[in-house]
């Protein structure tokens, strides 16, 4: 009797352990399509779920083939590690991967939500990473999707493949895809990823009709890609770009010419066919590309994922009629990308400029004055940022306020990094947001921003500074995160980046002046000054 009262207490107390238990692991644990994920819930509050496969492995005969299915798994699968990053050199410099690894089977995302029953119908946001369709990864803390989530909404970022494995066009690729096109993988990937969130992310609490997506760098021209496509233009809400679209002074590269690119690229791997190439292993695919004179490859047109080329897709309204955020950085290259290594005169910068414009220089040079050094400095900064990526971010804009029938909203981001923290010692900013340090430090050191350099509002568009050791952030940084990050929130919630306690943005309207939200410790909306200079690059081509 004795042990059956003993025995009778212990159930007591383990039962109701085990329902806890139970109740713990089913709220981190979501069912999708293909099957049960379980994340992890941070000390925020906020479920994260990392490394959810999206597609199949692009790995042996799916290696250069449009995004397939991914495969059902069965039981719980976790979801506590970011997959593996696309393959990819170290271009960039550190870029802060938090990803398992790298690899080619690298078609994975991640979700941040701050949804508890997954009946919330939350505003979503996915976000692609830049670093010139040849790097990055959703791994990278600047891109985090918490701090977004305790905003209200869901986060995710989206791995896609890059570079050779990503972009290489070929006519063997071409002859054997149903849809008679190649290139463009690394886009499919995204539009597959956006497939996967109408699919799914109303189990996460998000409503697949409130989708924003956004990006910067290659990721904004990415944005501009998946509003141009037939394949994800009616799979998203809004959309946000920060530096770049495809709308560039460069046409977009025609299909023959990314054919013959990669036909170049078969040739310096030492492969005779498409076989040849797929037997290739990945890691040493990936040194050919470091090899003098390979092709860096960029999307195309190939017929399919772009029927016609972007501008004109866009110059016809065929585009994604989405409300649009977007803008550029007030250094997005420095001066001497005109200059190269001469002096910053007035003699200087002429000769540069009539090198580069012949005939069209005295044009160019009544945009873009400048009679004294530092005038110099400016007008230079301001020409090779608007060569690199502003014209493209503000022809974007432009026509798409006129052909979309759609709110389209303008910034100007001018707030420049600070110095760095002291245990950063003898480093060096480096591309794309990251790091040189020891001995290549010296070699990378380049002069004082004269703003906000390429790339420096990611972390306080996405409220992130945190998680970024490097700079010494101050209270006006955080200011400025926060009304930029407000902004941001608003849009993907409303479409309207309006709200309490923040200057007023007017939206782009065709027949309107154009306001510019100029984001900085002091913002404010601001009448637009340089259209003009603008449609004068777009009539003057450089050499």
């Amino acid at each position: 009797m004795k042990m059956l009262i003993l025995f009778l207490l212990l159930t007591a107390q383990i039962v109701p352990l085990a329902v806890a238990q139970s109740k713990k692991e089913s709220a981190n644990t979501v069912k999708t399509a293909n099957g049960t994920l379980e994340g992890v819930t941070e000390k925020s509050g906020i479920r994260s779920f990392k490394g959810i496969p999206f597609a199949a492995p692009p790995v042996g005969n799916l290696r250069w083939r449009e995004p397939q299915p991914a495969k059902n798994w069965q039981g719980v699968r976790k979801a506590d590690k970011f997959g593996p990053r696309a393959m990819q050199r170290a271009v960039f410099g550190d870029m802060g991967f938090r990803s398992n690894g790298m690899s080619e089977d690298c078609l994975y995302l991640n979700v941040w939500t701050p949804a508890k029953l997954g009946n919330e119908k939350l505003p979503v946001l996915v976000y692609f990473y830049g670093g010139g369709f040849v790097a990055g990864d959703g791994s990278e803390a600047r891109y985090d999707g918490e701090s977004m989530a305790q905003k209200g909404i869901v986060a995710l970022t989206v791995n896609y493949r890059l570079g050779a494995f990503g972009f290489m066009a070929h006519p063997e690729l071409t002859k054997e895809s149903p849809n008679k096109a190649s290139g463009n993988y690394g886009l499919m990937d995204q539009a597959a990823a956006l497939q996967w969130v109408q699919k799914n992310i109303a189990a996460f609490g998000g409503d697949p009709k409130k989708v924003t997506i956004a990006g910067e760098s290659a990721g904004s021209f990415s944005v501009c890609a998946q509003m141009a496509t037939p394949l994800a233009k009616n799979l998203i809400a809004g959309a946000i770009g920060e530096s770049g679209s495809m709308l560039s002074l460069q046409p977009t590269t025609p299909l023959a010419q990314g054919e013959e690119a990669g036909v170049n690229f078969a040739k310096a791997a030492g492969a005779s066919s498409l076989a040849d190439l797929r037997a290739i292993p990945a890691e040493q695919l990936l040194e050919v590309t470091a090899k003098p004179g390979v092709p860096w490859f960029w999307p195309v047109v190939d017929g399919y994922f772009f029927p016609k080329s972007p501008t004109e897709i866009f110059a016809s309204g065929e585009q994604a009629k989405v409300p649009l955020l977007a803008g550029w950085n007030s250094e997005e290259m420095n001066y001497r990308a005109i200059l190269g290594q001469e002096a910053p005169t007035p003699e200087n910068y002429q000769k540069a400029v009539q090198k580069l414009y012949g005939d069209k220089a005295s044009e160019v040079l009544k945009a873009y004055p400048a009679s004294t050094e530092e005038e110099v400095l400016q007008a230079a900064t301001d020409l090779a940022g608007d060569r690199f990526i502003g014209y493209s971010t503000w022809k974007w804009i432009d026509v798409h306020s006129k052909t979309s029938g759609k709110p389209t909203y303008r910034y100007y981001y001018s707030r420049p990094r600070p110095a760095m923290t002291a245990e950063m010692g003898d480093a060096a900013p480096g591309l794309a947001g990251g790091v040189v340090k020891g001995k290549d430090a010296s070699a990378m050191k380049v002069p004082q921003a004269r703003g906000a350099a390429h790339s420096a509002e990611i972390e306080y568009a996405m409220g992130n500074l945190p998680y970024n050791k490097v700079y010494a952030w101050t209270d006006d940084d955080y200011k400025v995160s926060e009304t930029m990050q407000a902004y941001f929130a608003n849009f993907i919630k409303t479409l309207n980046p309006n709200g309490n306690g923040l200057p007023q943005w007017e939206a782009i309207t065709n027949g309107k002046p154009v306001q510019v939200m100029h984001i900085d410790v002091k913002t404010e909306a601001k009448p637009d000054q340089n259209s003009a200079r603008y449609l004068i690059l777009e009539q003057s081509p450089s050499k």
